[in-house]
């Protein structure tokens, strides 16, 4: 019992872990943006460096053993993927950056909620319900930072909604695909969807951002974070956290992913940290902790 016990404490702080880090990749996809590189390049070459990583270690298996496993693993190419992203850096472009962040990061709430609508082993529990309130506040006054103005922007709050839902059905459709199939296998598969359904995008924009820029140390260093550790480590081991710990007790990890962006951000961009986003951060803990508490 005491060792599946410390099985899941080890599963939980790499959870932890991963939602950290990739708090930091908006930091990354900021630099890129501001470099010259769109949305959808960024994400096509950050799938592909990863993609290339994963050939190396994945079976040589090429599909799911049901043609619906294989439709679920292009749903979670599509949600985890292509318009995850997508929707969420072009609603980064449209929209207020604070309502970008507020708003993909409730995506925990909407796993919660579909949660208990379709799994009949998941109940709205007065801890769920309390922590996702409190982590929903702290990560409010993170975000905002103590600047309470939510500027209405139909379209680019529309795509960050649809990022964040994407998120939830994700983390919902990977817990039960990973019950039947490796974590490799299913990452591997989700990065090669992720590309394919992206590729429609370039028929319409076509790739401008110049080949030889990569050869830039600040562009081949971010791009290789995103691809390697963001995306190719990542992905995987998040994967296998869902496998282990149950896709709610996971995902209301990312109602951490502020606070790294927030640490980010003050070291890397020089932006100052306010008393308020600290108490914010204080109220995520609290939160998080309260909402995966048995």
């Amino acid at each position: 019992m005491e060792k599946i016990k410390n099985n899941r404490v080890f599963y939980h702080i790499l959870a932890i872990t991963i939602v950290m880090i990739w708090g930091v990749t908006f930091v990354n996809s900021k630099v890129l943006l501001n470099a010259g590189m769109r949305p959808e390049e960024i994400f096509l070459i950050r799938f592909l460096l990863a993609y290339v990583c994963i050939l190396f270690i994945s079976p040589r298996k090429l599909f799911a053993d049901t043609w619906k496993d294989e439709l679920r693993m292009l749903i979670l190419g599509v949600t985890g993927g292509s318009v995850y992203f997508l929707a969420e850096n072009m609603a980064v472009k449209i929209s207020y950056v604070n309502n970008v962040s507020f708003i993909v990061c409730t995506a925990p709430l909407y796993t919660t909620i579909m949660a208990i609508l379709f799994l009949k082993n998941v109940r709205a529990t007065r801890y769920i319900v309390i922590g996702s309130a409190l982590a929903l506040m702290g990560m409010a006054m993170v975000i905002f930072n103590g600047h309470f103005v939510f500027h209405l922007s139909p379209l680019g709050d529309s795509l960050a909604l649809t990022a964040a839902l994407c998120w939830g059905v994700y983390s919902l459709l990977i817990k039960g695909i990973s019950e039947r199939y490796g974590s490799i296998f299913i990452t591997r598969k989700v990065f090669f969807y992720g590309i394919l359904t992206i590729l429609p995008v370039f028929i319409i924009h076509p790739w401008s951002f110049p080949i030889a820029s990569f050869l830039e140390p600040k562009i081949l260093g971010n791009l290789m974070f995103l691809g390697l550790v963001a995306s190719f480590i990542c992905f995987e081991l998040w994967s296998l956290c869902i496998n282990k710990l149950g896709a709610l007790s996971v995902s209301n990890y990312v109602y951490l992913n502020p606070i790294s962006t927030m640490l980010a951000s003050t070291i890397f961009l020089n932006e100052p940290t306010s008393l308020i986003a600290i108490m914010g951060s204080a109220m995520i803990l609290s939160g998080v902790y309260l909402a995966n508490k048995k």
